[in-house]
C-alpha cells in the first residue's frame, strides 16, 4: 500500500511505553548502554527502515505503472499478510483455553477440537471469493463474453455468486459445528469468533479498494496518499511544536501535531487532486481485466477545469442537503444575506476541478477520523503487550500496523464515491451482467431485437440477421413440439 512511504514519520505512531510509562521510567529501568552502542543500534536500525522503505515505495510505483490488475492482486497479498498476522494473535489470545482444553481432552482431543488453520484459511477463501468478485463481476463478464467456452463454464457462477458464496459459507459453518467437543466450547468459540472478527474488521474494509481501483486509480491513489500525507504532516509538526498530549493511548500524538497534520493535508488533498486529475490512466474506468492495456476516454466533467464564483462554490456543497435545510440556505443564512461586502466577495471566481473539492472531503476525513484507526490498532496491540502486529516489514513491524488508518480509510472513499460523486452509466459489463439474469428464451429474443437494430443501422449484414431468426423460430419449435409429446 502507498502508505509504505509513511514509514519514516513512524516515530511519531509509535507505542514504545506499552505499559503507560513514561520515557524517564522506563529509561532508569533498562539496562545501561553506551552512547557508542546506543548510536550504532540507531543508525543500523534507520538504515534497515530506510531501505524498506525505499524497496516498498518502489514496488508500489511498479503496480501502478503495471496497472488495475496487478494492483488489485497487491492488495490481496497485503490483505492476506495482515491476516495471517492476525491469526496468529488470535491464537496467542486463546492461549489460555488452549490450555484448559488440554488439560481436559489430552492433547490429541485439542487438535480434534481446534478450528485449525486450514479451516480459518477456508473462512478467508470464502470471504475473498465473495468480495472479489462482487467488484470485479462487470469486468469478468466482458472477459468471459468473448470466448463462448469461458461463457459456458463461468456464466452460470456469475448469476448465481452470492448463493454460491452462502453456500460455500455454510459448509465451513456446518463443519465447525460438527466439531463441536463436550468441555471445549468457549475455546472452539473463541476461535470461531476471532476469525470472523478478523475477517469483517480487517479483510472486508480493505477490500473496498479493490471497487476503488476500477472507478478509477485516482480513487484508489489519493485517498491513500492523504492518510500518508497526515501521517507526515503529523509528526513534523508534533516534534516542532508539540506540547499538549492528543489521547492517553498514544502518549506521543499531541494535539499540535494533529492540528498541524489536519492543515497539511487538506492544503496538499487540492494540489495533489489537481494534478492527479490531468491523466487518464488515473481517472478512466477500467472496464476489462486486461494487464498493461492503456486507457482511454473522454473525461468527466469531474476532472475538467470548471470556473466558479464564491457563491456557486456554496450552492454546490449545500445541494445535496436535505429539504428542511434548504430553508435554512434560501431565508437569511446564505452569503448573500449577510452583508452587502460578502455579496460582492461572493463573486469572485477562480478556476478549479470539481474534483478538488472532493478531495478536500477526504482529506477532512483522513485527517479527523482515519487516525482513530491507529489509536484502535494502538489499544489493541496495549490489550496483548505487543509493540507490532509482526515483522513482515524490516524495520518497520507489521504490516497491519501500516494499514490501520487505511481500513477505515477504504471504506469512507468507497461509500462517498457510489453515493455522492458516481453516476449512472451503462457500460458492456454492466449490460452483460443484467442480460445474465434473463432466461435463455429472453437472451435469444433480446440478441434477436439488437440484431434487427444493427442490422438498421447497417452494421450488420440482412443475412446474419435472417439467420438469428431462424435459429430462434427453430428452436422455439422444437421447444413447442418437446411440450405437446410430454402432454400425450
Amino acid at each position: 500500500m502507498p502508505q509504505q512511504a509513511a514509514m519514516a514519520a513512524h516515530a511519531y505512531d509509535s507505542d514504545a511505553n506499552l505499559d503507560g510509562r513514561t520515557d524517564d521510567e522506563q529509561e532508569h529501568q533498562e539496562p545501561p548502554q553506551s552512547k557508542a552502542q546506543s548510536r550504532t543500534s540507531k543508525i543500523k536500525s534507520f538504515r534497515i527502515r530506510t531501505v524498506s522503505t525505499f524497496v516498498l515505495i518502489g514496488s508500489f510505483l511498479g503496480f501502478i505503472w503495471s496497472g488495475h490488475v496487478p494492483l488489485m492482486l497487491m492488495i490481496f497479498c497485503i490483505q492476506f499478510a495482515m491476516v495471517r498476522e492476525l491469526f496468529r494473535l488470535a491464537q496467542k489470545a486463546q492461549q489460555e483455553y488452549a490450555i484448559e482444553a488440554e488439560q481436559r481432552q489430552g492433547r490429541r482431543g485439542l487438535r480434534k477440537a481446534k478450528l485449525g488453520s486450514s479451516q480459518q484459511w477456508y473462512f478467508f477463501g470464502v470471504a475473498a471469493f465473495w468480495m472479489y468478485l462482487r467488484f470485479v463481476k462487470n469486468q469478468l463478464v466482458v472477459e468471459i463474453t468473448s470466448s463462448a467456452k469461458l461463457a459456458h463454464l463461468f456464466g452460470w457462477v456469475m448469476r448465481r455468486h452470492s448463493l454460491l458464496a452462502y453456500l460455500l459459507y455454510t459448509a465451513g459453518f456446518v463443519t465447525f459445528v460438527l466439531r463441536l467437543q463436550k468441555r471445549m466450547y468457549m475455546y472452539q468459540f473463541g476461535q470461531y469468533a476471532w476469525t470472523h472478527m478478523i475477517l469483517l474488521v480487517v479483510f472486508i474494509p480493505s477490500s473496498f479498494f479493490v471497487s476503488n481501483i476500477f472507478d478509477g486509480l485516482m480513487w484508489f491513489l489519493l485517498p491513500c496518499s492523504l492518510v500518508i500525507i497526515n501521517d507526515i504532516g503529523a509528526y513534523l509538526f508534533g516534534i516542532c511544536f508539540g506540547h499538549r498530549k492528543l489521547i492517553q493511548l498514544s502518549p506521543k500524538k499531541t494535539w499540535e501535531g494533529f492540528i498541524g497534520g489536519c492543515i497539511t493535508t487538506v492544503v496538499a488533498s487540492w494540489y495533489l487532486a489537481g494534478f492527479m486529475s490531468r491523466f487518464k490512466w488515473m481517472t478512466c474506468p477500467r472496464t476489462d481485466l486486461s494487464v498493461y492495456s492503456w486507457l482511454d476516454c473522454e473525461p468527466d466533467d469531474l476532472y475538467k477545469q470548471t470556473r466558479y464564483s464564491l457563491y456557486e462554490v456554496e450552492n454546490a456543497f449545500l445541494q445535496p442537503i436535505p429539504d428542511y435545510l434548504d430553508y435554512w440556505r434560501h431565508n437569511g443564512l446564505g452569503m448573500q444575506h449577510i452583508s452587502p461586502w460578502l455579496t460582492s466577495l461572493g463573486q469572485i471566481s477562480f478556476t478549479a476541478r470539481p474534483m478538488q473539492f472532493h478531495a478536500v472531503v477526504l482529506a477532512a476525513f483522513a485527517s479527523i477520523i482515519a487516525p482513530f484507526g491507529g489509536f484502535f490498532a494502538s489499544g489493541f496491540k496495549r490489550g496483548f503487550k505487543i509493540k507490532d502486529f509482526g515483522d513482515s516489514i524490516p524495520g518497520h513491524g507489521g504490516m497491519t500496523d501500516r494499514m490501520d488508518c487505511q481500513i477505515v480509510m477504504a471504506t469512507f472513499s468507497y461509500l462517498y464515491f457510489n453515493n455522492y460523486v458516481a453516476r449512472e452509466t451503462l457500460a458492456v459489463g454492466g449490460v452483460l451482467t443484467s442480460m445474465l439474469q434473463l432466461g435463455p428464451d429472453e437472451q435469444l429474443e433480446l440478441f434477436s431485437k439488437l440484431a434487427n437494430i444493427l442490422a438498421g443501422d447497417e452494421l450488420l449484414p440482412e443475412e446474419f440477421v435472417h439467420d438469428i431468426t431462424e435459429t430462434i423460430k427453430a428452436r422455439a419449435d422444437a421447444l413447442s413440439s418437446r411440450s405437446c409429446n410430454a402432454s400425450l
